[in-house]
């Protein structure tokens, strides 16, 4: 199975942006994270990570052409008006597991709006790292047919 890995802008920024809601891990760590989660599920991830709206856009169509699985995207601030990254995602028809390493429900107002979310197959928001594991064991599920969805 292979799953694109996508981290949006400021993401490189972990470790030192308002380390009291993303913590003190680097991207770097997050990276190291992933790629040792996906290695253990059996997993080739592709782990990008850009402040630029056109390079996701990009990406995840190369990603329909690619034969790639599915999507996780983390998509920062891009979550909450980025349209092309929504059309995007519903132009390749690749399952998309949205995550967010804050709870972003109980942040500033507009941290609640994802114009994404209704065309991912699933949201992990709020578990920091972890919620790349859960979206990449539940892609996994989904891939393999035996995913419940809620």
């Amino acid at each position: 199975m292979n799953i694109l890995i996508i981290n949006g802008p400021n993401l490189n920024m972990l470790g030192i942006r308002e380390p009291e809601i993303y913590g003190k891990q680097t991207y770097q760590a997050l990276e190291s994270f992933l790629k040792a989660q996906a290695s253990d599920l059996g997993i080739e991830a592709e782990i990008l990570q850009t402040n630029h709206e056109g390079v996701i856009v990009d990406k995840i169509q190369a990603a329909y052409y690619n034969k790639t699985d599915a999507i996780i995207i983390n998509p920062g601030a891009f979550t909450h008006y980025s349209y092309a990254i929504r059309d995007a995602i519903k132009a390749v028809g690749l399952p998309t597991a949205e995550v967010h390493l804050s709870d972003v429900n109980h942040r500033e107002e507009f941290r609640k709006i994802s114009v994404i979310a209704d065309v991912c197959v699933a949201r992990f928001i709020g578990h920091g790292f972890d919620g790349y594991r859960q979206a990449l064991e539940f892609l996994k599920e989904e891939k393999h047919g035996t995913c419940k969805k809620s």
